[in-house]
């Protein structure tokens, strides 16, 4: 994901937070970026398609564990 691909992003947050203390995210066609909702201003942190694969499959993977 590049900084051009965040120009005009529509920054989401989960439904589930409570007001202004959470992550935001975009997912692209080249990866996801997040930041903090409370500081977007200090950045985000990009990741690749594949790394963003693995991340939400490990965090799939984790949540189906803990049932």
């Amino acid at each position: 994901m590049t900084v051009s691909d965040l120009i005009g992003a529509d920054w989401r947050t989960s439904t589930r937070s409570g007001g202004n203390d959470c992550v935001e995210l975009v997912v692209g066609r080249n990866g996801a970026a997040v930041r903090d909702s409370k500081n977007a201003e200090y950045g985000h942190l990009s990741f690749a398609d594949t790394e963003w694969a693995v991340f939400v499959g490990a965090v799939k993977g984790n949540l189906l564990a803990l049932r």
